[in-house]
């Protein structure tokens, strides 16, 4: 794979924030790949840029990219990017780091360059490597509905506490999962009398957990969908108490894993990510262990708990914490540290769940990740031009396939 140019640039995400893209030609053609930017990060992640910020980042990959040009890289398996890998290190040994959102940028674009020099789409490339070519098994999407916490502002001077409500169809098909999950995302705005959109357009509403999960469950019900939250408790926990706001209460360690075993039964959620705060790994066990005793499964998934960090992922698998984690390739910045991440988890039998965040981008490389991985869900928004782009790549997959 002969590299003829590489062009680092700023694009706008989402949320209207300038994050980095890098453009790739090769004598195969031309890549892009860009970088989401999270608004709830776990403490844990890598820092998304250099710590001067987004422009000394974009400084120091200018100056990498050009020692990148005229040379021939031979990569015919995911592994073969530790060659990219070594020079980055290198680099930043004598100038500075790069960050976790450009190293992940920069490889995608590798990726998806070496795929084509080798007559593969990215999925198929990754695919053949980690689970030696089998057909793979189409995901379930995981919609985020109605949103809270830091995600949305304030409707009166309340929010919900929760951070996300979602979706998870039941549908043999993806794609008639996300059109049924669109469907309920209109029946949801009419229930909720919605107030508008937040930053990964899901509805806005002042209504408290309890309330917002009552309108969830009506329209669960309606369209035999099951039930999600991602709490993000991190984002409200401090001085070893969780402050809910739109309640105006307060609740310790104790108080918080009863209140979510309490809201798994209740409503039947059968997704909960972050219930406890991001090194609270003994309140997860104990959620994850009071689900066992219900008539029905429970995924108890961590995210801020975990950050795609292996170290994480193996104390709390290990610990009995989780049976389901998030996967955010650029929260490690690294898809050599992902694939670790992915055959541990298939290891130990632990669900993943591939994620966007919330400042996203129209790369819908998220989508090839989910299927090449071999990932049983798909975490985006439910609308949104830069959550629809991912959903309709896995449709295209899903055709193809068929």
């Amino acid at each position: 794979m002969f590299i003829r140019e590489v062009t680092p640039s700023f694009i706008k995400n989402s949320r209207g924030e300038r994050t980095v893209q890098i453009g790739l030609v090769t004598y195969e053609g031309k890549f892009k790949a860009s970088a989401p930017s999270g608004k709830s990060k776990g403490k844990h992640e890598v820092p998304s840029y250099n710590s001067k910020g987004i422009d000394r980042s974009m400084k120091l990959l200018r100056a990498f990219c050009k020692r990148l040009e005229n040379r021939n890289f031979m990569i015919r398996k995911i592994d073969d990017l530790k060659l990219l890998v070594k020079l980055v290190r290198r680099f930043e040994a004598r100038y500075g780091r790069l960050g976790g959102n450009v190293t992940y940028a920069l490889e995608s674009v590798f990726l998806k360059a070496a795929a084509a020099d080798n007559n593969k789409e990215l999925w198929e490339f990754i695919n053949d490597e980690v689970n030696k070519g089998s057909k793979p098994k189409m995901p379930r999407p995981v919609g985020n509905c109605i949103g809270g916490g830091l995600h949305s502002k304030l409707i009166k001077g309340r929010r919900p506490d929760f951070q996300e409500f979602l979706f998870i169809p039941r549908e043999k098909t993806f794609s008639r999962a996300v059109t049924v999950n669109l469907r309920a995302y209109e029946y949801a705005r009419k229930l909720l009398r919605a107030q508008g959109k937040n930053d990964e357009n899901a509805w806005r509403t002042n209504k408290t957990n309890e309330e917002t999960l009552d309108v969830l469950k009506a329209v669960a019900k309606k369209y035999k969908l099951r039930i999600g939250l991602d709490v993000a408790a991190s984002t409200f926990y401090g001085k070893g108490y969780y402050n809910y706001k739109n309640k105006n209460l307060i609740r310790d360690k104790v108080d918080q894993a009863d209140y979510i075993e309490r809201m798994i039964k209740k409503y039947r959620i059968f997704y909960v990510e972050d219930g406890m705060q991001e090194e609270d790994f003994s309140g997860f066990k104990e959620i994850l262990n009071a689900t066992k005793e219900n008539k029905f499964k429970s995924l108890i998934v961590g995210d801020d708990l975990t950050t795609t960090n292996l170290r994480l992922v193996r104390r709390a698998v290990n610990g009995g914490a989780i049976n389901a984690m998030i996967i955010k390739p650029n929260q490690i910045g690294s898809i050599l540290e992902v694939k670790n991440v992915v055959n541990f988890c298939k290891k130990n039998k632990i669900v993943m769940i591939f994620s966007h965040r919330s400042g996203e981008t129209m790369d819908d490389v998220l989508a090839d990740y989910c299927i090449g991985f071999g990932g049983q869900f798909l975490k985006t928004g439910i609308f949104g031009r830069e959550r629809l782009i991912k959903l309709k790549r896995i449709i295209d997959i899903e055709k193809k396939l068929k």
